[in-house]
């Protein structure tokens, strides 16, 4: 029943959690949003101290449910490791701990956060892990499957669904998820928890913890008949089952030991087993493993039988992927003026500041806060947020203007942060919030280039930052060109989106280290 009660609860915290980096209407966030920000990480960041004495109370209550139940990673692990299970029971060994690469890492891992060396601490950080594999390799899956729904609905003139785009927003973040992704499918697929119980900074931390957990997995070695199925079954490798011990710092309390054990041996309990009887029956002992490995041999048997491939399985997932890719084809398709011609995708500016998002305070605020998780980067329904691909700055978000420009009213990645990066802030403060000035840029501009009026910078300014003024001061009957007054200017982007130049705006933000009210 524990076990039972383990996984369902997992289920609802994994499934949840992914979603929050799938949905992009930003519905989901108001009600689940808060499962982001009881991470362990995040809530250190946010400095959030109910939720961390509450991590740390259950931890001393029931040992590192965090890690089997809320972390998204450690649940994802279980899926890949359980997934390799279904080919090969009974398949792992007690092995030693590695306290020297644990504490290592761990150290490690603190040293990054201190010196603000944040791509190490990224790539340890376990929710960020799962919160980059989610946004950059789940994602895309997901809104295909949407334009897919949204091409077939519009077939049958239903609007129930809308095309959204896909793209990469940035190469080097998408490199990164894609090859922890691999390295832990196949980690969790031959050994389990081996990234969680070596690696993760979060896990050794709870481990520590967990060594004075009131109720644990206790054996009771009166009961232990020897045959190890508890240790062949345990994806930490913390139980050494002839000398009846458990290493309670790696053990997940994933209780699949319990579940296992046929004698009744292993009981999730506060009080200590009971002592060995010296009266120990050997026979039974011998007889032990050779009933183990007979059980072992019937079910691999009754494996193979069963492994036959499906001909219309295959037949209905290459429908599929064609229906798939058709689909994609006409979202990603190139937006024409009027149909005739192709309208040239704009190239992203020379920034000597880059823009950080409204309520991030600051660029070394964002620095030290942000662990890369793309949360925001996901929620962001202008498409202006996207990784950086600097090094100092590797996978955190920043603000650029392609696709989209910052709305005054929209303020989704500040609602949706869980670690303090990105502080929440009402649309009015956003309305006064300067995060970086228009620059305009004479030779890009069409009124120079082409000889045409245009204005649509000073259209579309929220704030009346832009002005035309004539090109000659004295000749009223000169063109009029764009001037930016910088005190009135946030930054918001808009003049630089909207501009019809290409492939480089005449008009563009340069971004702000410190923000401040306008």
């Amino acid at each position: 029943m524990l076990r039972k009660i383990r996984i369902a609860a997992a289920a609802v915290f994994f499934t949840m959690i992914t979603l929050l980096f799938l949905d992009f209407t930003g519905t989901l966030h108001a009600w689940f949003g808060w499962m982001a920000r009881v991470q362990l990480l995040p809530a250190v960041l946010a400095v959030n101290v109910a939720v961390v004495a509450a991590l740390l109370v259950l931890t001393l209550l029931f040992g590192r449910v965090y890690c089997s139940v809320i972390c998204p990673l450690g649940v994802f692990q279980d899926v890949a490791s359980w997934a390799g299970g279904r080919r090969r029971k009974n398949r792992f060994t007690y092995s030693r701990a590695l306290p020297w690469l644990r504490y290592g890492m761990l150290a490690l891992f603190v040293a990054a956060m201190v010196a603000h060396i944040k791509p190490v601490a990224e790539l340890l950080a376990p929710y960020s892990a799962y919160g980059r594999i989610a946004s950059n390799l789940f994602a895309p899956l997901y809104r295909w499957g949407n334009n897919l729904l949204a091409y077939a609905a519009e077939r049958i003139d239903s609007y129930a669904f809308y095309t959204v785009d896909v793209w990469v927003k940035s190469g080097v973040t998408f490199a990164v998820a894609a090859a922890t992704f691999a390295v832990l499918s196949v980690l969790a697929w031959r050994n389990g928890r081996t990234y969680c119980n070596t690696v993760c900074p979060v896990g050794t931390l709870l481990g520590f913890v967990s060594r004075f957990a009131v109720f644990k997995p206790r054996i009771d070695t009166s009961k232990c008949n020897g045959c190890g199925l508890c240790a062949r079954n345990c994806k930490a490798s913390c139980i050494d089952a002839k000398s009846h011990e458990i290493d309670y710092s790696r053990c997940v309390a994933c209780m699949d030991c319990i579940g296992k054990c046929r004698q009744h041996a292993i009981a999730f309990s506060r009080k200590p087993a009971a002592k060995p009887a010296s009266e120990t029956s050997a026979s039974a002992a011998a007889e032990a493993p050779a009933k183990t490995d007979r059980v072992v041999a019937a079910e691999s048997s009754s494996k193979a039988e069963r492994a036959v491939a499906d001909p219309s399985r295959r037949k209905f997932l290459t429908i599929a992927g064609v229906l798939a890719y058709t689909a994609t084809v006409k979202a990603q398709e190139k937006k024409v003026d009027g149909g005739l011609a192709l309208i040239e995708d704009k190239k992203v500016p020379d920034r000597a500041v880059p823009i950080t998002p409204p309520g991030s305070l600051a660029a070394r605020n964002l620095t030290a806060h942000c662990t890369g998780c793309q949360l925001c980067v996901v929620a962001c329904p202008n498409q202006v947020l996207r990784p950086s691909g600097k090094l100092m700055t590797l996978m955190q978000p920043e603000m650029s203007y392609e696709r989209g420009y910052c709305r005054p009213e929209c303020t989704k990645c500040s609602e949706v942060c869980p670690t303090g990066a990105i502080r929440p802030i009402t649309a009015a403060e956003k309305s006064a919030t300067q995060i970086g000035h228009a620059v305009w840029i004479a030779d890009n501009c069409v009124v120079n280039t082409d000889g045409v009026d245009c204005g649509n910078c000073a259209r579309h300014c929220p704030t009346g930052a832009i002005h035309m003024v004539h090109k000659d001061p004295d000749n009223p009957d000169s063109p009029l060109i764009p001037a930016v007054n910088e005190e009135r200017c946030i930054g918001c982007g808009a003049c630089e989106n909207l501009c019809p130049s290409r492939p480089f705006s005449a008009i563009y933000v340069e971004g702000h280290l410190r923000h401040r009210t306008v």
